[in-house]
């Protein structure tokens, strides 16, 4: 007759590394824009993305949000494009937090 043996493994899940997500500040792009980009490409509130886009204007950059890599990726690129279709200058970079 076998016996059957059960061995305990541990699995360790780690957190794939987080993004964080930045627009930077222009002298074009106009305030309601970057606020419509924010709600629009981020999922904020306005008043969330009133606070952001000060941030922006007055720091020099804002951070939009902390993601895995993959979804920062697709964010930089929806904002960016968003601006482009607008014909604007603004800028959304990632960079590992």
């Amino acid at each position: 007759m076998a016996t059957l043996t059960q061995k305990k493994t541990k699995t360790t899940i780690t957190e794939p590394p987080q993004y964080a997500v930045y627009l930077i500040n222009d002298h074009y792009t106009t305030f309601d824009f970057v606020v419509q980009v924010l709600t629009a490409v981020f999922g904020k509130t306005v008043p969330e993305a009133v606070k952001i886009t000060n941030d922006v204007h007055h720091k020099g950059r804002g951070v939009c949000g902390m993601y895995d890599r993959q979804i920062a990726e697709t964010k930089v690129d929806q904002a960016n494009g968003m601006a482009r279709q607008a014909g604007y200058p603004l800028k959304c970079t990632m960079e590992p937090a």
